[in-house]
């Protein structure tokens, strides 16, 4: 809802942004080979989606 701040939301958001980062990480690692730095941006957005699950259920 407009106007609202939901934590939830922006949780859930994040989620969907990990999962379309690691989609788009896998789709470029098979089409032109792996590249260590978007695995390592990929774990850093998983660490903090992690991290705001765990303070949001706290």
């Amino acid at each position: 809802m407009p106007g609202t701040t939901n934590g939830s939301t922006s949780t859930k958001t994040m989620g969907v942004l990990t999962v379309g980062a690691l989609i788009a990480v896998t789709a470029y690692t098979v089409a032109l080979g792996s590249n260590g730095w978007l695995w390592f941006g990929w774990v850093v957005l998983g660490l903090i989606t992690l991290g705001m699950i765990g303070t949001r259920s706290a």
